[in-house]
């Protein structure tokens, strides 16, 4: 039984258009057209079946839209799915949007607490873990800083740094290494092969598919929320190079 199994996962989310707040609207949408609420449904994930072994390092590539990120929130539980079962084996630390469960007003350090927190660690753990997370992010001299005032870029390093120093068994990372630059980005690559060779289970989904073909073991290809192809990196990745860049056939005579 693997560390993440997806059985038949369907997720459709409800697109609201025009919907009226306003009674003066809704009266007109009475007997105009135009002003009535459109709904309509849109399926980001169709039948989608996956088995991730403990210990893996997986890659997820795809065009935009094509359902990545509704994945990994099934994963973290921030979403149910719609039809299907999902399971995931062990805690999940999940860096799927920077910053999120940061709080603007409070400082770095103090919101290492709170993420550490949330994820059920000690005041005292997270106090024996703070000097490794301060100096990974090599923020020393923001951590008594509102995080309000940091950068893109000093978001994630925190965030990145929180994650990778908690003991999940099971990390999610969404485009995270799209912030920084090419050095920290680098470091950050180095960690997450540490963390492989621990054997912690890690999903990466990343634009950037030089570093999937570095990193990862194996790698799933979702095009329009299906599961279109997985397996090794290299060939995963020239059929996903195929279907963005078709070959226009040779014209002869």
């Amino acid at each position: 039984m693997g560390a993440i199994e997806l059985r038949g996962v369907t997720k459709t989310y409800l697109i609201r258009r025009n919907r009226a707040f306003d009674l003066k609207v809704r009266v007109l949408a009475a007997v105009d057209p135009r002003h009535r609420e459109q709904r309509e449904m849109l399926t980001a994930l169709r039948d989608v079946d996956l088995s991730v072994p403990a210990g893996e390092l997986l890659g997820l590539v795809g065009p935009n839209g094509s359902g990545k990120s509704t994945l990994l929130r099934l994963l973290a539980g921030i979403l149910q799915p719609t039809a299907g079962e999902v399971r995931v084996r062990g805690r999940v630390a999940p860096l799927i949007e920077l910053g999120v469960g940061f709080h603007p007003e409070l400082t770095g350090r103090e919101n290492v607490h709170l993420n550490a927190s949330l994820f059920g660690v000690s005041s005292r753990d997270t106090e024996a873990l703070l000097p490794e997370i301060v100096g990974f992010s090599e923020l020393t001299d923001f951590m008594d800083v509102p995080v309000k005032s940091y950068s893109t870029g000093m978001y994630m390093r925190l965030a990145f740094s929180i994650a990778v120093h908690l003991q999940s068994d099971v990390l999610l990372l969404d485009e995270v290494l799209a912030v920084g630059d090419a050095r920290f980005q680098e470091k950050c690559l180095e960690r997450l092969r540490a963390i492989h060779a621990s054997g912690r289970t890690v999903i990466m989904v990343s634009h950037d598919l030089g570093a999937i073909a570095r990193m990862c073991d194996r790698v799933v290809l979702l095009v329009a929320g299906r599961v279109r192809s997985q397996g090794p990196a290299d060939e995963v990745l020239r059929r996903y190079d195929e279907l963005v860049h078709p070959r226009t056939p040779t014209r002869t005579g």
